[in-house]
């Protein structure tokens, strides 16, 4: 700070003034820039609710992605209803990857539980985005099917996850 730079201490605010420039008027008041020293409440329950999910990220991938896929879903169908015509077909990939893979390398027990878990999770995701494209992602109990994967895809995830 300069010599030229006051700094007044209040309640709880530090003030700082700015010196005059070169080629102000020498009458013109200085800035004035207030600083609070602390945060407020608000912004502490902020950063610590951010933090955790920062911290958490990879965790709450399927929130994420659920949220984001409503949010298309409903974008699209205030857009272009139209649009569920392309993702009626993605709801039969799921059901011909699990037919070409128990062919190439077929699954017994536990391997072939998570392989036909995923497909009919798949489907369901995807006949879910492409009736929430044409008739809207809140209409009938659309919404209900959106909880229902997302709480199965996030509980999935963490069991995935804690097992590697």
């Amino acid at each position: 700070m300069s010599s030229r730079t006051r700094t007044r201490r209040a309640a709880g605010v530090t003030t700082v003034q700015i010196p005059r420039s070169r080629g102000r008027r020498r009458g013109a008041q200085p800035f004035v820039v207030v600083v609070p020293e602390q945060p407020s409440l608000t912004r502490e329950a902020i950063g610590v609710v951010g933090g955790a999910l920062w911290k958490g990220r990879h965790a709450l991938a399927p929130t994420g992605i659920a949220i984001l896929a409503f949010a298309v879903t409903a974008l699209l169908h205030a857009l272009s209803p139209w649009s569920a015509l392309m993702f009626a077909p993605l709801a039969v990939g799921p059901g011909l990857w699990l037919g070409i893979v128990q062919r190439g390398h077929p699954g017994h027990g536990s391997t072939l539980a998570w392989r036909i878990g995923l497909a009919v999770f798949a489907t369901l995701a995807f006949a879910w985005a492409a009736l929430a494209a044409g008739f809207g992602p809140l209409a009938g109990s659309l919404p209900l099917v959106w909880l229902l994967v997302l709480i199965a895809a996030q509980t999935g995830w963490l069991i995935v996850r804690r097992t590697r």
